[in-house]
């Protein structure tokens, strides 16, 4: 989920299960060390991006999100809603798509419905999200069709939390970008 600085939701101290900060901190400096994350840091500096140390920080947040790309900020992870290092590795793959497509694209706004829709599509298909046992995990059934299924779901889901984007709005943006988007498989040869 992207979106626009300062809208990612309040940060808090609650805990509602998942772990600690300090420990989906260590999770995250695991998952920099996996071959998806480090291939899609190396192309974010490739494109001109420079991201820090501090870039990916896990955080309490308030909504229930597993995570952000912030415009200027970098991305956060939400330890409070994470349970497992797959979860974090998910996320922060998804997330760094979403700083991958603000860093290529340099008039990419997140308020329109159908730049966010790309987006979200792009992160859904290519990092994994919706691959068929991580489906069945979340108790989605269905062989044939999943992965787009499951990108859509995700893509509303993300696309209407957008405060610039009803459901309509969104549905309508995903279906104009989806060929165009689920197609681009920047900066991967084809979808992993």
């Amino acid at each position: 989920m992207a979106t626009e600085p300062g809208s990612a939701g309040g940060y808090s101290s609650a805990v509602d299960g998942g772990m600690t900060v300090d420990e989906c901190d260590s999770m995250i400096r695991r998952s920099l060390r996996t071959p998806m994350v480090k291939f899609l840091k190396e192309h974010l500096e490739k494109s001109g991006c420079n991201i820090g140390s501090n870039f990916i920080k896990a955080v309490r947040c308030d909504k229930k999100v597993s995570g952000g790309y912030l415009r200027g900020e970098g991305i956060v992870v939400c330890s409070n809603h994470l349970k497992i290092q797959d979860e974090v590795n998910q996320v922060v793959i998804h997330e760094l798509i979403h700083a991958y497509d603000d860093c290529r694209a340099a008039n990419l706004d997140w308020s329109d419905c159908a730049h966010h829709a790309c987006s979200e599509i792009r992160a859904g298909h290519l990092s994994g999200d919706c691959h068929y046992k991580r489906e069945l995990l979340r108790g989605f059934v269905k062989i044939r069709g999943h992965e787009q299924d499951c990108v859509r779901r995700r893509v509303m889901k993300s696309v209407t939390a957008n405060p610039y984007c009803s459901e309509a709005a969104a549905k309508d943006a995903m279906e104009a970008v989806w060929d165009v988007c689920y197609n681009d498989t920047k900066p991967f040869d084809r979808a992993p």
